[in-house]
């Protein structure tokens, strides 16, 4: 358990100037971020690997039904416009944290994982530095994610276990982003009980948890079945999608799939503002 003297974080206590410097990191680890960015980005147009990766899901029983190239490009936006950037903004100024800083630390730590908002095309790596560089609003996508990797649920716990004994290569410029300081051991907690039994008890953000809009849309975006169920019901020709994506401007709560009875129920919800 945290004393209250250890609640403090990097994020929340130093200047401006040293959290960049720290996100940062050495300049000799510039060309290797560099590099990571171009292989996101050539990834975009490696479809067979996409095609891989989503048959692994499919195998894994978190997609029922694969959407289309124009279903997962339309939905990866309505995934950033209406989940993933406005309930992140309501958690950071909520903590009394700039959104658009915040988002500047997590370029200069490692500006990879800003490109694949599904994390369909993403590596293993880049998926846990991003599941240890913020505070998820629900973790058990990305865990869904790693799932179809191999030995990815492995990897993750033995970096989130680096990363609090402070020996992980980006332990301190991710100190520089993270602004809760027992995240990484609630996050640990979770993955192993994760590990044991998938339908764990949800590991939910505090904002998430307090507000019912969050609470809806994280049912619909907060898991890989949810999200794709929601992908596969939107427009599948270019044309209907740009109308879509042109003229929706709030969540379409018709187009989500029916919230049915699992792990992050209301009841079962574990907020991450608790203290461990």
């Amino acid at each position: 358990m945290l004393r209250m003297q250890d609640m403090t974080t990097d994020r929340t206590t130093k200047s401006h100037f040293a959290l960049l410097r720290q996100a940062a990191g050495p300049i000799s680890g510039l060309g290797a971020k560099a590099m990571s960015l171009v292989n996101a980005l050539r990834a975009y147009a490696d479809g067979p690997a996409l095609d891989r990766r989503l048959r692994r899901l499919r195998e894994l029983g978190h997609i029922e039904r694969e959407p289309t190239r124009v279903q997962l490009v339309v939905g990866s936006i309505d995934m950033l416009r209406f989940w993933i950037g406005p309930a992140a903004d309501d958690y950071y100024t909520s903590k009394g944290i700039g959104f658009g800083f915040h988002q500047v630390l997590r370029i200069l730590d490692d500006p990879s994982s800003m490109v694949d908002p599904t994390g369909f095309l993403s590596t293993t790596d880049n998926i846990i530095g991003h599941l240890m560089q913020i505070v998820h609003a629900n973790p058990a996508y990305d865990l869904q994610l790693l799932e179809s990797h191999e030995h990815g649920l492995a990897e993750l716990e033995r970096q989130i276990v680096s990363m609090i004994d402070g020996t992980h290569e980006r332990a301190e410029s991710i100190r520089a982003i993270v602004e809760e300081a027992d995240y990484h051991e609630r996050l640990l907690a979770y993955v192993r009980a994760y590990r044991q039994n998938p339908e764990t008890d949800a590991l939910l953000r505090s904002n998430v948890t307090n507000d019912p809009h969050w609470r809806r849309l994280e049912q619909t975006f907060g898991t890989v079945p949810g999200a794709m169920s929601y992908f596969a019901n939107l427009p599948d020709t270019w044309r209907a999608a740009a109308k879509h994506l042109f003229t929706v401007r709030n969540f379409p709560h018709h187009l989500s799939p029916a919230a049915a009875p699992r792990a992050s129920s209301a009841d079962a919800a574990v907020p991450l503002s608790a203290v461990a």
